[in-house]
């Protein structure tokens, strides 16, 4: 049915809709951040609810008694591997600082010997390329020194501000604990009187939110996180095996790369083979390349299966995506820009902004219509004039035919 509403009226329930929608999502972040114990207790009760509901059911444990044992226990775990995961990784990044001018000196002296080897490659390349890799190679030194000032700084200012916040942590913690009790014990209550309070049609749009959310993480960052944790398995026994140094962190490192679109363990892998190649290592080198094969391999194996349809982005829309993240946030923006690029355009398709599109489709048609009105009164005019010259002309030569007449 075509609306009738006055244009006046279109438009200023654009503006509205679109400054209440703008309005909820700062308000929406700026809440998520100030409530995070809650957010995070939130989440450790939707992993512990399924196991609580299994204990209850076949183990005959009250939900109470249940709701406490499991949360306990999932903090419990998260703690120990994070503990363990941090102490090391920890441990590893402190050997790389102190070791670095050990391992600077022999890169470059890779390098060097890299160059050497190509250096009749090296003289038939462009003027600018040589200038270029020359400029790069004699500024080495003050890029290392610049990357490990950058490094040291805010791992210096990062320690003295978590010292600070220890108070403010525990304080969080412990109400994270109980939020994630409460929420498991009268979870059903909490969604019943959320939506008891709110709106009909702000229900509708969060319910929608909230299931676009769970399509967005559970499929894209769920599948993601698993793909990357095998990966980083498989990096982690290879490297380990060939007794690298640090094979932890590089592990996790390359893993994180294989997390990215469009990256992918190969960003690493395949210039370090090259990179052993040179210096003689060829069983590294092989070895690397196998690593390598095997994390593709067993990608493309698992990942139909844990991916499935949930990512169904168009390439092109992934990499715009990517850029757009980039250039807003940096690497964190370029992490999330596509979880939340698909919660958009997953929104848009449900139907979230048609209320928007809608008034911009009736002001875009009001406004084509004036302009075909004004265009059609032009031509009237014009129209009009060419027939009154006409017209004048007639009568022009009609008076001249009656003065020759005579």
């Amino acid at each position: 049915m075509e609306n009738r509403r006055p244009y006046w009226q279109v438009a200023v329930s654009l503006l509205f809709s679109i400054l209440a929608t703008a309005a909820f999502i700062v308000i929406g972040i700026r809440l998520i951040g100030f409530l995070m114990p809650f957010v995070i207790g939130w989440i450790v009760a939707s992993i512990a609810t399924p196991l609580v509901n299994w204990l209850e059911k076949k183990m005959k444990i009250v939900k109470k008694l249940g709701s406490a044992l499991i949360v306990i226990l999932v903090l419990a775990a998260i703690i120990l591997v994070s503990y363990f995961a941090v102490s090391r990784l920890v441990t590893e990044v402190t050997g790389l600082i102190r070791d670095f001018p050990d391992l600077y000196g022999q890169t470059e002296a890779g390098l060097e010997k890299i160059g050497q080897t190509l250096s009749g490659v090296f003289v038939r390349l462009p003027e600018g390329i040589q200038n270029g890799w020359t400029s790069l190679v004699e500024n080495l030194d003050d890029y290392m020194g610049n990357l490990m000032s950058k490094v040291s700084e805010p791992t210096v200012t990062a320690a003295g501000n978590a010292a600070k916040k220890v108070p403010y942590m525990l304080v969080s913690f412990i109400v994270m604990i109980m939020s994630a009790y409460f929420f498991i014990v009268q979870r059903e209550d909490v969604i019943h009187w959320m939506k008891g309070i709110a709106p009909e049609a702000v229900t509708k749009r969060m319910t929608m939110v909230m299931d676009n959310l769970k399509y967005a993480v559970g499929g894209y960052f769920k599948a993601q996180f698993k793909i990357m944790g095998i990966v980083f398995l498989i990096l982690l026994a290879g490297l380990g095996f060939l007794k690298i140094h640090y094979f932890v962190l590089i592990a996790f490192l390359i893993a994180f790369l294989d997390f990215l679109p469009f990256f992918g363990t190969g960003t690493a892998m395949i210039p370090w083979a090259v990179y052993e190649v040179f210096m003689g290592e060829y069983k590294v080198a092989a070895a690397l390349l196998i690593i390598y094969v095997v994390t593709q391999a067993v990608r493309q194996l698992i990942q139909p299966k844990l991916v499935g349809d949930s990512v169904g982005l168009n390439p092109l829309v992934t990499l715009l995506l990517l850029y757009i993240g980039y250039r807003v946030g940096g690497v964190i923006w370029m992490i999330l820009a596509v979880p939340v690029g698909m919660v958009i355009i997953n929104m848009c398709q449900a139907g979230a902004f048609d209320y928007i599109f809608d008034d911009v489709k009736i002001l875009t048609r009001g406004i084509l219509g004036l302009r075909q009105e004004q265009q059609t009164e032009k031509e009237q005019l014009v129209k009009a004039e060419q027939q009154t010259k006409k017209e004048e002309l007639t009568e022009e030569q009609k008076k001249g035919a009656e003065s020759t007449g005579k």
